[in-house]
């Protein structure tokens, strides 16, 4: 091959290397080993700005927007040689003047004896990739914010409908310590009436007659149970407004342990009362059956099901919905199962699905089974349905169970 020949495959050698770097859309840098700059793209000119002759010659430091980024490369090229760099973030120097992040990778330029004769950086603006993370961020955190949104307000519509049992349930402690209250006051009056006697002297025999006729030692002896049946309901009224609270309440993510019987039994309670009579509900449940999590989600849960049930049996002329749990191999398994018509085939799929309801119009929001079927993934478990051979719905409720250790 003469010299001719071999210029030519030169030059094209080279143009083949320019046209590769000038096609690179990641940012290079090439750098002599005292850090000087010897060679950039055409990505690296447009994003600082800068001709390719005020590049070249200058410090590598140049590039970089803020003084702790110096001693950071400064350390980085130190260990180059034993140690390659990768994925670093850096503040870099944009052409407004500005800076945006980036990301650098540090391959040192060793001679065939293994001297270091330079660097090569290569990089990678990630100020957009930033800027989307954030936006990414802030839409997750509004997400969030929505599903509590949609969560107090479905626990506030079945609160709604909890209204009546729950005045009922409020009605009867609060009457008895009505009555009670009421008796105390007219035994005041009594005992009034027969310490003024004591205190006007009258004789010994007619403040016996007063006594016998004010029935003072029934009254001293009637006050005690009054006095405890008043707390009683006081202290049952109290009970019910804090079970209200805790249900009501915003979610707080608890994570404490509790009794699941106790949780069913309370909601089976509350919704039989705001419920017609003729609507009975069966519980078969082992006394303890620990979980851990939310008390007020799971309470959400339940409701929600037994609900369901209320309105799915409501023509039926016997209404009824049996609830059993068991325990296996380490699960806690809740059954609901109603007398209803059941579910249609092609609407099983959809039945957990946001807003899709097999209610009247203005019977259902749609929302309940959709956010009870995440709130039991939240605790790790997971909720079914399904048809009963004879008729009727099956949710199952599998939930993990605690160690009572």
């Amino acid at each position: 091959m003469d010299l001719e020949q071999k210029n030519y495959a030169l030059e094209e050698s080279q143009q083949f290397i320019f046209s590769v770097l000038a096609s690179m859309s990641d940012l290079l840098v090439v750098c002599d080993r005292h850090e000087m700059i010897e060679e950039v793209n055409q990505a690296l000119i447009d994003f600082t700005g800068k001709r390719e002759d005020e590049l070249k010659g200058t410090s590598l430091l140049s590039l970089f927007g803020e003084s702790e980024s110096f001693a950071a490369v400064k350390h980085v090229i130190a260990r180059l040689a034993t140690e390659p760099a990768h994925d670093l973030e850096f503040q870099f120097l944009t052409r407004d003047g500005g800076t945006t992040p980036v990301t650098l990778n540090f391959t040192p330029r060793l001679s065939g004896t293994g001297k270091l004769l330079g660097i090569v950086i290569t990089g990678r603006p990630i100020g957009e990739l930033h800027r989307a993370y954030h936006a990414l961020r802030e839409t997750h955190d509004e997400l969030k914010r929505t599903q509590q949104q949609l969560l107090q307000s479905e626990k506030m519509a079945s609160l709604g409908r909890l209204v009546a049992g729950v005045a009922h349930e409020l009605n009867n402690p609060i009457s008895f310590v009505l009555g009670n209250v009421h008796a105390m006051r007219r035994y005041t009056t009594r005992f009034k009436q027969y310490l003024d006697a004591m205190h006007a002297g009258v004789s010994h025999v007619s403040l016996a007659t007063l006594r016998e006729q004010l029935r003072i030692d029934h009254i001293l002896s009637d006050l005690a149970p009054l006095l405890d049946g008043a707390i009683e309901g006081a202290e049952r009224t109290r009970d019910i407004v804090d079970g209200l609270k805790r249900f009501s309440a915003t979610d707080r993510n608890e994570n404490v342990k509790f009794n699941m019987t106790e949780i069913i039994e309370r909601s089976v309670h509350w919704v039989t009362r705001a419920t017609p009579a003729k609507f009975r509900v069966k519980i078969r449940l082992p006394d303890d059956l620990p979980v851990t999590g939310s008390p007020g989600q799971m309470q959400q849960v339940i409701i929600n099901l037994i609900q369901n049930a209320a309105d799915a049996t409501d023509h039926q002329a016997e209404p009824l919905l049996e609830v059993s749990a068991r325990e296996e191999n380490g699960e806690i398994i809740v059954l609901f199962r109603d007398n209803g018509p059941g579910i249609a085939t092609d609407a099983l799929d959809k039945m957990f699905d946001p807003f899709y309801t097999t209610k009247p119009v203005g019977k259902g929001t749609g929302l309940g089974l959709s956010i009870s079927y995440g709130i039991i993934e939240r605790h790790g478990g997971k909720l079914s349905v399904g048809n009963l051979q004879h008729g009727g719905a099956e949710f199952v409720l599998r939930l993990p169970r605690t160690s009572n250790s």
